[in-house]
């Protein structure tokens, strides 16, 4: 998932961000409510995790703009209010779900799934597969023709980015943007050694290859030559 999180307290963001990468999703942070809603309206997320308390403008605030603004995100707000008052204030904003701090880490997780199955039933995958090659999104595993494949947490992310667009020319922009979460170029050759080390993980050993360099445009994996 694209989650975007709008927290102003330094500490409780790194934690929250680290945790959402560490589970593979690809992450945008503000700390200030009017950077949050400029995000928020300006990219595509699957979901949103806002605090209510935040400077600028509020949680609240932030919620019912977006949906003046028609804006369906689903948004889980995060908050250390935890009375009953406070919680149906968010969820009358426009909120979809409420969580109060001190939380779960685990729990957070499984309310965002349950937040994009809400959404569309039929969005929350939990596997991919291009041909022979299956990428389990649950316990984070892949294998090709049944036997199991190695991954780090990078490639396996480089991996899940390529098969969900498969068929399609996937450029060196968009691997950077939402594999590494970088808005700009690096200059250094990161993604050219990490694709042939997939493509010699994935690749390697089997009959026909699935990932294909396209010379000037980026990169393709689809199960023909």
């Amino acid at each position: 998932m694209r989650i975007l999180v709008v927290e102003d307290d330094i500490e409780a963001q790194r934690y929250l961000v680290k945790g959402l990468r560490e589970a593979g999703h690809v992450v945008d942070e503000a700390g200030d409510g009017e950077t949050g809603l400029t995000l928020a309206l300006s990219r595509v997320y699957d979901v949103t995790i806002i605090d209510r308390m935040l400077p600028k403008i509020d949680g609240l605030k932030l919620v019912a703009t977006l949906r003046e603004e028609h804006n369906s995100i689903p948004v889980l707000f995060l908050s250390a209010l935890s009375d009953v008052n406070d919680r149906i204030k968010g969820l009358r904003a426009g909120g979809d779900d409420y969580l109060t701090k001190p939380y779960a880490f685990a729990e957070l997780l499984a309310r965002l799934e349950a937040l994009m199955r809400r959404r569309d039933p039929l969005s929350v995958k939990t596997r991919v597969s291009v041909g022979d090659l299956e990428l389990d999104l649950l316990s984070r595993t892949a294998k090709r023709s049944g036997s199991e494949i190695d991954l780090q947490p990078r490639e396996f992310r480089l991996l899940e980015y390529l098969m969900r667009h498969a068929g399609q020319i996937v450029t060196r922009t968009m691997l950077l943007e939402n594999v590494w979460e970088y808005h700009f170029d690096p200059q250094t050759n990161v993604i050219d050694v990490h694709i042939s080390r997939l493509r010699a993980k994935i690749d390697k050993g089997f009959a026909s290859p699935l990932l294909h360099t396209v010379r000037g445009a980026g990169y393709m994996i689809r199960a023909y030559a």
